[in-house]
């Protein structure tokens, strides 16, 4: 179980991993419907670390969609059917910061019920389970082009997961690290947001984009696919952004150009 010390942005102290031991992998819906490049590369980068890593069949949603629309109630069923398909493994790894934040930070809102509480407070997200718990800051990798980063709101906020995904970045060989001006800035997905408040989130994409523009980069990358979703829709609009490739992190980290 990790557990939250006293700190801003949040610090967790974390359990050892001890070799041999299994990681289930939780792979998010935006993943497995639109980025399934991104789980096959989180894969990859486990198992270079000589992890046995588990996916098991039954996993669904996290349940964060009908919570973060008011559907607690769905929303419940569907985090405990994640905690009963989850339940064995000590190590639940995911290549999503806000997904991960679900589970980690809000399981506690849906259901209070502590087993619920432990096994969400098991979830770790790829990056921070890399650098945090492996402490691996060098994949390996090598990819010679200009990259700019954006690290989304659960990642940052939620969980304080912010040197990992940059640390791991700057290491990959060749690569040359475009800083985003204003990252910290929402990218205005947000999930139901962007379909309750439609303008107000795509007047925040914009501002988004053009800041990935001004980084001088040719690749954006994040911890999360949903963001990546909402920047990479608005940048294929422009002709100044369809220029710029759109990857999860996790694909940068296993390449080798």
């Amino acid at each position: 179980m990790i557990k939250l010390t006293q700190s801003s942005p949040p610090a967790w102290d974390y359990p050892k991993y001890e070799p041999g031991e299994p990681v289930a992998l939780f792979v998010p819906c935006y993943i497995d419907q639109f980025f399934p490049a991104a789980a096959e590369a989180a894969v990859e980068l486990l198992r270079r670390q000589n992890i046995s890593v588990v996916f098991p069949k039954e996993q669904t949603c996290c349940g964060q969609p009908a919570f973060n629309s008011g559907y607690w109630d769905e929303a419940r069923r569907v985090v405990r059917h994640f905690c009963d398909v989850f339940e064995p493994y000590r190590w639940i790894v995911g290549p999503s910061g806000s997904c991960t934040a679900m589970c980690r930070v809000f399981f506690e809102h849906v259901d209070p019920d502590p087993r619920i509480v432990e096994i969400g407070s098991r979830v770790v997200e790829l990056t921070e389970f890399l650098v945090e718990v492996l402490g691996v800051t060098d994949t390996g990798a090598r990819y010679p082009h200009k990259v700019t980063m954006h690290n989304g709101c659960h990642t940052r906020r939620e969980l304080g997961v912010v040197e990992p995904p940059l640390t791991l970045l700057k290491n990959v060989h060749d690569l040359e690290y475009c800083p985003l001006p204003d990252m910290e800035e929402c990218c205005g997905f947000g999930g139901t947001f962007s379909v309750k408040m439609p303008g107000t989130s795509l007047a925040m994409g914009a501002t988004k984009v053009e800041n990935v523009l001004r980084s001088g980069a040719d690749v954006l990358v994040s911890p999360d696919s949903s963001c990546l979703m909402h920047i990479g829709g608005i940048l294929q609009r422009s002709e100044a952004g369809r220029r710029i490739q759109v990857k999860h992190i996790a694909e940068i980290l296993v390449a080798d150009e």
